[in-house]
């Protein structure tokens, strides 16, 4: 088996990359892939239901993204910088990344647009800083200070009001995340009561999306790569209705890469283990999946993890297809892009 990222190589036309959510949420296309058969279907994402039955348990990251960016100047030069926060390590102390990072160092002090200082405590490797604020900054306190973290590939500043409610879930509760758990961006509140009513089983987990899952995969060979960490929360409660659903024999439908990574790594014997904890969990081609038997995602860059992880899903080849037919067919790319169904 060949392990090169060059077979996951394809053009995604730049006017594919949605720079915007769709107008209406649920209404995103739909790519549906019937592993088994083979075949393509397309839909929009209003007719979930046609392929979420009520015999299914649907798994779904209810991490809610902080406004994490903020901005500054560096106090000894004015030099202006970008602070990306990445996980909170106590009220005062974050991980960060800053740019441009060059002439950053220990003893570094940064005053925000907000009013507060930081001062960069050491360098912690891969990019990475640990820093100090000058009080506590808590995340009700970024949502006046931050702007929403849109990847890199979306080429416009943030807007507030539009941005800071569709880069959000319907169901984002636990502040967090720095990256949207996307697929589940066109899921409104009438398709999830509808599913429900339907007889369709919805269970939280929290995986806290981290900015290591927009880097990309530099080994030629991706085995050797080195995949980033991220921390999960999954409650006793959601674990026991995902246990009782596996007994009953429903089908595990995980809403996206988040949720199939946290609950493959937290699989044993046939059941999910509750607690808090990280996962540096790499699943790609020739992973055998423990318990998702069917996963709602969008479109992934393709050198990212990602991609293999639903190839790993799927199937390389099936995956390409996938990719092919979606832009032959003009589907809409990425964090605000449409959806695909694999089962």
């Amino acid at each position: 088996m060949e392990y090169s990222m060059e077979d996951f190589k394809i053009h995604i036309p730049e006017e594919l990359v949605a720079q915007y959510p769709v107008e209406k949420r649920g209404s995103s296309r739909l790519l549906v892939y019937d592993i088994q058969r083979d075949s393509i279907i397309d839909d929009f994402f209003y007719n979930i239901a046609s392929y979420i039955t009520a015999g299914d348990c649907v798994v779904y990251n209810n991490a809610r993204v902080i406004n994490a960016r903020v901005y500054g100047v560096k106090v000894t030069t004015g030099a202006r910088l970008e602070v990306l926060l990445t996980r909170r390590v106590d009220e005062l102390q974050w991980r960060c990344l800053i740019r441009p990072a060059r002439r950053v160092e220990k003893g570094t002090i940064v005053r925000l647009d907000g009013g507060y200082e930081l001062e960069v405590v050491e360098e912690i490797g891969d990019g990475s800083f640990l820093i100090r604020f000058d009080r506590p900054l808590g995340y009700e306190e970024l949502n006046n200070i931050g702007e929403v973290p849109l990847p890199r590939y979306i080429k416009r500043k943030p807007l507030r009001g539009l941005d800071d409610e569709r880069y959000q879930t319907v169901y984002a509760e636990k502040y967090g995340a720095v990256a949207a758990p996307t697929a589940g961006l066109h899921f409104t509140e009438e398709i999830i009561e509808s599913l429900k009513g339907r007889g369709t089983v919805f269970v939280p987990i929290t995986l806290y999306v981290d900015w290591g899952t927009f880097k990309p995969v530099r080994e030629h060979d991706y085995r050797r790569y080195k995949i980033h960490t991220e921390c999960y929360e999954i409650s006793d409660e959601s674990a026991s209705i995902i246990n009782s659903s596996i007994r009953e024999g429903r089908r595990l439908v995980c809403v996206g890469t988040t949720t199939v990574r946290a609950i493959e790594s937290v699989a044993d014997n046939g059941v999910v283990k509750p607690g808090r904890g990280e996962t540096s969990l790499y699943i790609y081609p020739g992973y055998s999946f423990k318990l998702v038997r069917a996963m709602l995602t969008n479109f992934h860059l393709p050198d990212s993890t990602l991609i293999l992880l639903v190839a790993a899903f799927a199937g390389k080849e099936r995956i390409m297809k996938a990719y092919r037919h979606a832009v032959d067919k003009r589907y809409r790319f990425f964090s605000y892009g449409d959806a695909m169904f694999l089962f």
